[in-house]
């Protein structure tokens, strides 16, 4: 049986994936990899300490820190994309262990103590640190699309000058519980 817990969890960052996988639809390969200063990220490298992250923190999460020996933080902000479909690919790969991860739990799991750089978290206490985490940098990854794209952006949410609209459909339907993503 699922935990309403996980199952709102699952849908809500499947949904900040979505966000990220509609801005990369729009780009091109050069707008993925803009940056506009040494200090500033493009969205490939936003995308590689993502996925980075992802595959550390999710990958065997009951038996090893979710720090592994084997990331190289430091090199995630160095992009090494050669291409798009390389970019898409890696972030793929990081949302998959993620997915796989979450999909595996169930209730009993949630207060299982895992550790990050060797202080204890529930489970709960680890998803919420990645579930602020990384709808943090898909943020980046749509506010560096939507200014790239500039007047060609296609909105991923309500477009401006729409809200009364929006509203107005929603306010017709009888009121339900469920997830705002299931509209979706």
């Amino acid at each position: 049986m699922r935990n309403s817990y996980l199952e709102s969890v699952i849908k809500q960052i499947t949904y900040y994936k979505s966000l990220g996988d509609k801005t990369f639809c729009q780009l091109t390969k050069e707008q993925l990899f803009f940056q506009q200063n040494n200090e500033s990220n493009s969205i490939a490298i936003i995308v590689k300490h993502i996925a980075g992250n992802m595959l550390s923190r999710w990958t065997n999460i009951f038996t090893e820190d979710g720090e592994k020996s084997w990331r190289n933080r430091d090199d995630e902000f160095v992009n090494t994309f050669t291409s798009k479909e390389a970019m898409i690919a890696y972030w793929e790969k990081g949302w998959s262990t993620f997915s796989n991860t979450l999909n595996s739990l169930n209730e009993k799991d949630l207060e299982r103590i895992i550790y990050i750089r060797n202080q204890g978290h529930t489970v709960t206490e680890a998803i919420n640190r990645q579930i602020c985490h990384y709808p943090y940098h898909i943020g980046q990854i749509v506010f560096l699309g939507k200014m790239l794209q500039n007047e060609n952006w296609e909105s991923l949410s309500i477009p401006k000058n729409s809200s009364k609209q929006y509203n107005q459909e929603k306010f017709n339907i009888e009121k339900s519980r469920k997830h705002f993503t299931d509209d979706l």
